[in-house]
């Protein structure tokens, strides 16, 4: 009962300079808005990561040419073209713990259509693309291993090539010209929308990787081979079978420096998250600092009030009010400004987050505020009103009630 009481003098006191009161949360209130707003940025972030990569598939390798050292110039990975459509044969063929195979090889090419073209990445693959990447067909057909083995001149429109070559108009069994062959289109990709802000993955024409290899680049080899393993947990042993495989096909000694590498998505989608969120902690840190600001004006703002007050504390310590009565008030007085302050910042915080996507600037960021965020935003603001608000509160406690009766 003596609390809520000691409550009600501390929110009267405060009441009295509401403008000054209000200006001292301030700092509180921009302070956890700022937290909650920058968190939700980050963890936004982080699913948008982890999406991706559920999308792609956690059990997908990629198995990619490795560097090569000439003349004691170290080459960056895809210095070798030793991959062949036989090694990702023998991988689906050899490889226990591996569910599909696809091989890859990509160029770019200007398509025609009528009187439209546009130029895109024409992604030559295995027909097994589909299952592999997690990428399934919208409208018509995939190609097939006839159209594969045939090296046959049918291809599948990622969704923006389909939007900019026919706009409303069906593809379907039209033919469209790459680098003036002509292509006869089956089916449409699925939308996938941009990657991560830089490239959209729509933008992409799908043929038979044969196709791709004799006709438009004229290479007997492939630029990497996509591989799903059969589940998530076998994807290390998956590895490990290919990596053995790939050493005994293209005969590398023990010792010697292998000319492929196998790529592992879990271990990428693992760093991935870890930079994210070392991002989120980053950016609530920095948000962070501006809650210890506001809790130095709660300080300040303190110290001035024990002055003004001097001679109503000596009047209470006179008539029996104890130090720790005095100490209570002040630091419930401190108390108030940051919790008010907290809970007004979360409020805005949170509305911030939500209307951030709506802001041009903005635009494709995705915000996720998470209930961690906003307890950890309230706890700090509370703690930042007990650390700075001790002080003057110790300070209005010890007054001598004698001199504090003689102040003017």
């Amino acid at each position: 009962m003596k609390i809520f009481r000691i409550l009600q003098i501390s929110i009267r006191a405060l009441s009295r300079n509401k403008m000054r009161s209000f200006l001292t949360i301030l700092g509180i209130i921009i302070g956890v808005a700022a937290v909650i707003a920058m968190v939700s940025v980050g963890e936004g972030a982080k699913k948008g990561v982890e999406e991706r990569f559920a999308a792609m598939g956690t059990n997908l390798l990629f198995v990619q040419p490795g560097s090569r050292r000439f003349r004691g110039v170290q080459t960056g990975a895809g210095g070798y073209v030793t991959l062949k459509p036989e090694d990702a044969m023998a991988i689906e063929q050899y490889c226990d713990a591996v569910a599909a195979v696809s091989p890859s090889i990509s160029t770019r090419a200007q398509v025609v259509y009528a009187n439209k073209n546009w130029n895109t990445q024409i992604q030559g693959t295995g027909e097994k693309f589909p299952q592999v990447r997690k990428w399934n067909v919208a409208e018509g057909t995939y190609f097939d291993e006839t159209h594969v083995a045939a090296a046959a001149k049918v291809c599948v429109l990622g969704s923006l090539v389909k939007q900019n070559l026919f706009e409303d108009e069906d593809p379907i069994g039209k033919t469209i010209r790459i680098n003036k062959i002509p292509f006869k289109v089956i089916g449409v990709l699925e939308s996938k929308g941009e990657q991560g802000g830089f490239f959209n993955r729509d933008d992409i024409i799908a043929a038979p990787y044969t196709t791709v290899m004799r006709r438009l680049r004229g290479v007997d080899y492939i630029s990497s081979i996509d591989v799903e393993a059969i589940s998530a947990d076998m994807t290390d042993e998956a590895q490990r079978q290919i990596e053995e495989l790939m050493r005994e096909r293209h005969r590398i000694a023990p010792g010697a420096d292998d000319d492929f590498e196998v790529r592992n998505m879990t271990d990428v989608a693992e760093s991935a998250a870890q930079s994210s969120q070392i991002m989120t902690i980053l950016l609530g840190s920095i948000a962070g600092i501006s809650l210890i600001v506001g809790g130095i004006g709660i300080m300040n703002i303190m110290l001035v009030s024990v002055t003004e007050r001097i001679r109503e504390i000596g009047i209470r310590l006179a008539v029996g009010a104890r130090e720790k009565d005095i100490l209570l008030q002040f630091l419930i007085e401190a108390i108030v400004l940051s919790v008010g302050g907290g809970l007004i910042g979360i409020i805005i915080g949170i509305g911030v987050s939500r209307l951030m996507k709506y802001v041009p600037t903005f635009e494709g960021i995705t915000t996720v505020v998470t209930p961690g965020s906003i307890l950890l935003a309230f706890l700090f603001s509370a703690s930042v009103g007990i650390f700075f608000g001790y002080y003057p509160a110790r300070k209005a406690s010890r007054l001598d009630p004698i001199e504090a009766l003689r102040y003017e």
